[in-house]
């Protein structure tokens, strides 16, 4: 008897955005700016970070294990019982959870082919069916979804803004789609990047949707620049977290995570500048590759995924970019291996993100 499931053995390790120092010891070079993690180019909010440094003295001690303080503070924000909302190390921690929690022995899962990675590595660990669901125009194709669900559905999955590609599902083909999903299926809607879409129209924020089996997904990762504390949370039918509750890691996230979520929650001004840096660099990147003829995907997050004509010329310009100082992420592992995204810098880093790409095209 094999020692390791057949379906572990099968899967790819998880490869991240080339981290700086890595890049560093490749080539020698010391001045890189890193556009390939949809990372807070400001860094993380102020405050957070007074709020970790002061939280030093008491490592000594384990964090709350109800995560009491910042369950409650995000109750309150959001107009909710503190018995929805559940904490988590990122969201990946909480789909995790999610996974753990509630899938049996036939039950299948549903999502987009290509989407995040994170939810497609999890997916394919538990060893269960999964129907990933192409793309259509690098969009969720929610009537297409629809019609893979069977009477062995459980949970499906829709990052709205969608990592990698940046584009979004709007609030009438949500509804559409409702209309057609079992009330004993599971719909997780991932919005990390909800900050930077809220404001959009056509957006369904999903606090909108407060149906008994949609589960929220949210982080400090990006817009609170708290991608290194690893702390997220959750908001679901009371019911649904406390069994969430029961299955998930004891003592997570750590107590240094919440303090900083409970300060990010504060930092106003971090988080209006923001907002405003990314839109600012947005706008800039666009109209910067349409000058140079770039094929882009339009985005609602922080981030620009370029479409270009084949994997060898996408592979080219990665490194040749990583030679200029400026790292990006050439999406193979996400299925899209003719694609690069970009993610929004400071002014300077997008100007040389520019700069370079005007250099190696």
């Amino acid at each position: 008897m094999a020692l390791v499931p057949s379906y572990i053995q099968r899967l790819a390790n998880y490869k991240p955005g080339k981290p700086i120092s890595e890049a560093q010891r490749e080539l020698g070079i010391q001045n890189f700016i890193k556009l390939a993690s949809n990372e807070n180019p400001l860094g993380s909010s102020p405050k957070a970070i007074e709020a970790i440094q002061n939280s030093l003295v008491n490592l000594h001690r384990y964090p709350d294990a109800t995560g009491y303080e910042l369950r409650t503070k995000l109750a309150n924000r959001f107009n909710i019982k503190m018995e929805n909302v559940v904490l988590g190390a990122g969201s990946e921690g909480i789909m995790s959870t999610i996974i753990r929690t509630f899938l049996l022995n036939d039950d299948e899962l549903i999502s987009a082919s290509n989407s995040f990675i994170g939810f497609k590595v999890l997916a394919n660990a538990s060893g269960r069916r999964v129907h990933w669901v192409p793309m259509k125009d690098y969009r969720y194709d929610l009537t297409a979804m629809a019609e893979k669900i069977t009477d062995y559905t459980k949970i499906i999955y829709i990052a709205n803004p969608d990592n990698p590609m940046g584009t979004t599902i709007t609030r009438q083909e949500f509804d559409e789609f409702y209309t057609h999903v079992p009330e004993r299926v599971l719909i997780i809607l991932d919005e990390a990047y909800y900050e930077f879409a809220k404001n959009s129209p056509d957006y369904p924020n999903s606090m909108s949707y407060r149906y008994d089996n949609v589960i929220t997904l949210r982080t400090f990762s990006k817009a609170y620049g708290l991608a290194g504390a690893r702390i997220g949370y959750g908001f679901a039918h009371e019911s649904l977290i406390e069994n969430l509750l029961k299955v998930k890691v004891p003592f997570e996230p750590s107590l240094s995570a919440q303090v900083a979520g409970l300060a990010a929650l504060d930092d106003v001004k971090f988080l209006a500048k923001t907002l405003k840096i990314n839109q600012e660099g947005m706008a800039y990147l666009k109209q910067e590759f349409d000058k140079l003829g770039i094929q882009q995907v339009s985005s609602e997050a922080n981030f620009i995924t370029t479409v270009w004509d084949s994997e060898e010329t996408a592979s080219k310009l990665t490194q040749d970019l990583l030679e200029k100082g400026v790292i990006v992420r050439q999406l193979t592992g996400f299925g899209w291996p003719n694609c690069i995204r970009i993610s929004v810098g400071l002014d300077s880093e997008n100007q040389k993100c520019i700069e370079s790409l005007n250099q190696v095209l």
